[in-house]
């Protein structure tokens, strides 16, 4: 088999990372541009405690942010064993785990991206709609998503890179389950726990880097084609 022919083992690793990362960057999307507005614009007690809530899965383990997941949201959990006898769907040992413990690990990039972009934003072109009679929702949506664009995709971007790259909240949150939860940092580690799985474990780490660096490369693109026209270039 050629280095360039992907093994059915690494084809079912790197779908399922593709998968579970852009689930992650598809459910952080509105509560984080919504996160990122109430921290650039809103001023109230208790910021300084809520904007640093929503970093700490940038200094803590991830080990404690996949347990923390897992004592909340197991199926025996806190929230999860309500939910699943609401409505029977479990989080923990599945690919939407998976999905939900990556986007937790990303969600503090991509609120950091967008909020820095709405402090970017110039406040007095949000004024003079208001004094013109706009209502809040219609600036937002108007004036104020379209110059923060450049903004969110950074922070998908961020998002994205983090959920690919994802490993110890994941396998804490929903184990190690080929084809289920198995995604590219976990059968690297996977191979790396198996005799004579060297050659394997190179081959996923070239399959992360060339994916990541694809990633990164569409997603330049598509800045610059925002960018451009934003500015009516």
């Amino acid at each position: 088999m050629g280095f360039f022919t992907l093994t059915p083992f690494e084809t079912e690793a790197l779908l399922l990372s593709l998968k579970v990362s852009l689930w992650a960057v598809f459910v952080s999307l509105v509560p984080g541009i919504a996160t990122a507005w109430v921290l650039a614009r809103k001023n109230f007690l208790g910021k300084s405690f809520f904007d640093s809530f929503i970093h700490l899965p940038l200094v803590l383990p991830p080990v404690v942010t996949g347990y923390f997941l897992l004592v909340l949201l197991g199926r025996k959990g806190v929230i999860g064993g309500f939910i699943f006898k609401l409505t029977g769907i479990s989080f923990a040992f599945n690919w939407k785990g998976a999905a939900l413990a990556s986007a937790v690990m990303a969600f503090p990039l991509f609120v950091r991206a967008v909020r820095l972009s709405l402090e970017a934003v110039d406040s007095r072109l949000e004024n003079a709609a208001k004094t013109l009679g706009a209502g809040k929702i219609h600036i937002f949506l108007t004036i104020t998503l379209p110059l923060i664009v450049p903004g969110i995709l950074t922070g998908m971007i961020l998002a994205f890179a983090r959920s690919l790259s994802e490993f110890g909240a994941t396998i804490t949150f929903v184990s190690n389950i080929p084809g289920e939860t198995r995604t590219l940092p976990l059968a690297l580690y996977t191979m790396t726990q198996m005799p004579d799985g060297e050659s394997g474990a190179m081959r996923l780490c070239v399959i992360s880097v060339v994916t990541a660096f694809f990633a990164l490369m569409a997603a330049d693109f598509l800045s610059q084609r925002l960018s451009k026209m934003i500015k009516g270039d």
